[in-house]
């Protein structure tokens, strides 16, 4: 089986995906989540003309005439509107959010008033209508305020709450399973053997699945057995699993056991081996509803595609736009070598020059296996198939991380 191109992988990946279904969720729950239906407003707001400072609701006609002492008749405090009229020569004292008196068009800020034995002397005229804010000021009842796609954070959720929505309607969250796989792997915390080493991957790509949207499942590490990697994959299926991600065990090794155990369980594979580095043993399916995604065994390798393939993966099923990575342009701190026919993903320094142009300075090591040059990177220079090499000074397109 030949390489494919990154972009014709993703775009056979992404092809004939949507949306999940919707479902409701307290107010408290929807941070972070995907809005799945257009949100108009229950109310208007405010739903009375308001004061917006602490003060005496007036006529502003009383002061035009030259009269710049007023009787107080009143109090009208947030929650508690005055039930009179304002007549001439009168004011209510006010406080902000409660609802201008009839008859009161102005608010005299009380930093303008001195006020003795039940009247105020005006001393400084305010404009007509100052400090009130008119009904329906922010909104109107039936205003849809909040349109999918939409992830939700704490201005939407706090607008929401205004409209007098308890509950939203978001898109479900997509259930990723994660299994990883290996007879050398041992879980973070504890003793590995001399021939074991510490799985990471699945550490990350939860971390990414959250980021996205999405809920992780972990089902734990896979021994190089078929019975046991079937018995993982049963169990994603049993619990719904949206997306079943595979770390490690798609290769051509006698060990690696994923691709055909998916087989036997009858996924459709869509494509195996992509054109990329780090990355090439990159492999996606269908087992029934579930999406399989099988990521490398290397943690930089795992990383960067599911950067790739995941991220948009997850974003599609959650209506979300521009899931897929965009590069930038940043200009190369050194000369850089000419590719090969895979599309590289070079780990870079990133960081800003006087005019304020992103700069990236290329790792001289770039091995599949180096967490830490990956913890480092601000951004991965993209290489494109047979692209020549680059001087220092030259444009790149890089993707920030």
């Amino acid at each position: 089986m030949s390489l494919m191109p990154v972009s014709e992988a993703l775009d056979k990946l992404l092809k004939g995906v949507a949306p999940l279904e919707a479902e409701t969720v307290p107010l408290e729950a929807a941070n972070g989540r995907f809005l799945a239906r257009p949100l108009a407003s229950t109310r208007t707001q405010p739903p009375f003309a308001a004061s917006a400072m602490d003060g005496y609701a007036i006529r502003r006609s009383d002061l035009t005439y030259g009269l710049t002492e007023l009787d107080v008749i009143g109090e009208a405090p947030a929650g508690h509107g005055y039930s009179g009229q304002v007549g001439p020569g009168q004011a209510v004292r006010i406080f902000t959010g409660a609802p201008v008196p009839d008859g009161a068009d102005t608010i005299l800020i009380q930093e303008n008033a001195e006020r003795s034995d039940g009247r105020i002397k005006v001393l400084e005229n305010p404009a007509k209508g100052a400090f009130v804010r008119a009904a329906g000021l922010d909104f109107s009842e039936g205003d849809i305020l909040l349109n999918p796609p939409l992830k939700l954070d704490y201005r939407h959720l706090a607008l929401a709450a205004a409209m007098n929505h308890a509950v939203l309607t978001v898109v479900k969250r997509p259930k990723v399973a994660i299994l990883a796989t290996g007879d050398e792997l041992v879980r973070p915390g504890g003793r590995p053997g001399p021939d074991q080493i510490i799985a990471s991957n699945h550490a990350g790509i939860a971390a990414m699945v959250e980021d996205c949207g999405g809920e992780p499942l972990d089902l734990g590490i896979s021994p190089d057995e078929p019975k046991e990697l079937a018995a993982c994959v049963k169990r994603a299926i049993t619990e719904e699993a949206d997306i079943l991600v595979t770390l490690g065990g798609a290769s051509v090794g006698d060990h690696d056991l994923v691709q055909d155990v998916l087989g036997n369980e009858g996924m459709d594979l869509s494509f195996w081996r992509i054109a990329m580095r780090p990355g090439k043993p990159l492999m996606a399916g269908r087992l029934g509803k579930t999406k399989v995604l099988g990521l490398p065994g290397n943690p930089v390798s795992s990383l960067v595609c599911g950067l790739l393939f995941l991220k948009p993966l997850i974003a599609k099923m959650l209506g979300a736009p521009n899931g897929s990575a965009t590069p930038k342009e940043a200009i190369l701190a050194e000369a850089i070598g000419e590719n090969d026919r895979r599309q590289d993903y070079v780990r870079a320094m990133l960081s800003e020059d006087a005019d304020g142009r992103l700069i990236a300075a290329p790792f001289p090591k770039q091995d599949s296996s180096m967490l830490a040059l990956l913890a480092k990177s601000g951004g991965l220079i993209v290489r494109p198939p047979f692209a020549p090499a680059e001087p220092a000074g030259a444009a790149v397109p890089v993707l920030v991380l």
